[in-house]
């Protein structure tokens, strides 16, 4: 893209084909998404996929972390077009190395965990008002719960089917639960949310995560190091 310049686009498929074509015509070294909830991984997935033909590197990247770096160059104001400007300015001068994006088969197994994760929490909230309401509702909530519960379970065995359906997650879920204390929804939630694994360091996939201490010192002052949030997610 030139320098300075700016256009907006709906977060569609339209929206997406119109973006791959302006790529297309000046593709860049590098293009950098900002962590939206998962808005953002139907663009930086094509992209990655299509141009050129091998692909361009995708950086998707914490927005505390471009927020920070606005804050420190002093551009307190927020609109799309500055978050726009932020992000290449952060782009050029941290240097964000491309991510590792989830495959079609990955993508299925995040919405059939997510879909589990609601299911789980609906059940948990109906449960507790099931407790607190009338019998003449409670009946019908408890009704609800068991609905719930047969889903969690139909939800499951997709969980089952979809993992067998990749070589590659059989395998890996196998090495992970083979780890004392990891279940099978914990294995799942980490071949769903962490491509990485199995492509960079443990220290650095720790760091990802939020789970890895940084160190906190400052002249004689030694204190103990704190986990902050995760690179990107």
């Amino acid at each position: 893209m030139p320098e300075g310049e700016a256009f907006a686009l709906a977060n569609d498929q339209e929206g997406i084909d119109s973006l791959i074509e302006r790529l297309e015509e000046a593709p860049p070294e590098l293009v950098v998404l900002e962590a939206s909830g998962r808005y953002e991984r139907p663009a930086a997935a094509i992209a990655a996929a299509g141009i050129p033909v091998a692909g361009i590197p995708v950086a998707v990247v914490n927005p505390r972390q471009a927020r920070d770096y606005a804050k420190a160059t002093g551009r307190l104001a927020k609109t799309d077009r500055i978050d726009a400007e932020i992000l290449a300015r952060f782009a050029g001068a941290v240097g964000p190395k491309p991510s590792v994006l989830p495959d079609e088969e990955a993508l299925t197994l995040q919405a059939i965990l997510a879909r589990r994760r609601q299911l789980s929490a609906m059940s948990i909230a109906e449960s507790n008002r099931a407790q607190m309401a009338p019998e003449a509702v409670a009946r019908r909530i408890r009704a609800h719960v068991r609905w719930l519960e047969k889903e969690i379970e139909r939800t499951d065995r997709d969980l089952d089917e979809a993992i067998k359906a990749s070589s590659a997650f059989e395998h890996n879920e196998a090495l992970l639960r083979s780890v004392p204390g990891v279940g099978p929804v914990l294995a799942r939630t980490l071949l769903a949310e962490l491509p990485e694994l199995g492509t960079i360091t443990h220290k650095r996939l720790c760091a990802l995560v939020g789970v890895a201490p940084f160190n906190n010192d400052s002249g004689k002052r030694r204190v103990s190091g704190r986990c902050g949030a995760g690179g990107h997610r």
